[in-house]
């Protein structure tokens, strides 16, 4: 039987964006670059509110090429990335770390996001870590996702300091083996920084953050915690900050305190220029702005 000819094989398939700079999908370059926060992006996208080259863009996932001009409502806006900018938060008890709410119990962001100005409420954030929905304290929040993976990596070795609230009665000695170092059930932990502040307090600092972790080392010894209170993540504590609420941090916290160099500001667009004037608020309200929109920007 003669043997059949073989096919021949189809062309090497290039991938679209080989050896080019892959490009962004447009909700997340709006979000990334703080002219809106990511829901609001995909609303104005759908809205026909945005073009990109002169072309109205009706899908969030179109992609951005590089050097693309991009407009809202007619103006040009600017997609570079913004500065780093973090925010501490006074976490109360009752409220989950994370964007979805749960039966009746509220989230972080319900708490934080109402309370932002107006220069500050066109980012995306990103939790920095969590806590637990019944620990209270410091809680960071950050528009730079780098940011997140450097304050959560244990490499970092950025130290996050704790005080529990414990039943049984704490002391030096009960709690040396988390000065030494202990084995969990997730493998060794690190020793830990650990000081007995009263018999039913205790403060511990780690430089790492696994699930539970503070609540397993301590239970390890028989000392089950009551209640936990994040004090401090690096230099940055949250004097001054009543519970419920938050700061803006400097720049020389966020470099020093976390130990991260950041993103250098740029010069900011027209729209982002109006986000820091009050102007958004017109924005938001009547889901548009006037054709120019000079008469915003008296003088700018």
């Amino acid at each position: 039987m003669p043997r059949k000819p073989d096919k021949p094989k189809p062309p090497p398939q290039h991938k679209r964006w080989e050896g080019k700079e892959k490009p962004d999908w447009l909700s997340r370059a709006l979000a990334r670059a703080g002219v809106f926060p990511q829901k609001e992006a995909e609303d104005a996208i759908r809205a026909g509110r945005v073009s990109i080259n002169g072309r109205v863009a009706k899908m969030a996932l179109t992609p951005v090429p590089p050097g693309a001009t991009v407009k809202v409502d007619g103006l040009v806006v600017s997609l570079e990335a913004p500065p780093t900018r973090v925010l501490a938060f006074h976490k109360p008890a009752g409220l989950l770390s994370s964007t979805e709410r749960q039966h009746r119990t509220g989230t972080v962001f319900e708490a934080l996001l109402p309370q932002l100005p107006p220069e500050l409420a066109g980012y995306t954030w990103h939790a920095v870590g969590r806590l637990d929905v019944d620990s209270t304290g410091l809680l960071l929040f950050t528009n730079d996702d780098k940011l997140v993976a450097h304050a959560t990596s244990p490499d970092a070795h950025l130290p996050k300091r704790y005080v529990a609230t414990v039943f049984s009665t704490a002391s030096d000695e009960r709690v040396e083996p988390l000065r030494r170092g202990m084995t969990l059930d997730d493998g060794p932990a690190r020793p830990a920084k650990v000081n007995v502040r009263d018999e039913h307090t205790v403060e511990v600092t780690l430089t790492e953050g696994r699930h539970h972790q503070v609540k397993r080392m301590l239970g390890a010894v028989g000392l089950p915690v009551r209640a936990l209170h994040r004090e401090a993540v690096g230099g940055v504590d949250l004097e001054g900050i009543p519970e419920g609420t938050f700061r803006l941090l400097t720049d020389d916290e966020v470099r020093e305190g976390l130990r991260y160099e950041g993103r250098a500001p740029s010069a900011p667009s027209r729209l982002q220029r109006l986000q820091t004037t009050g102007g958004v608020a017109y924005l938001r309200l009547h889901g548009g702005l006037r054709p120019g929109g000079d008469w915003l920007w008296p003088g700018g």
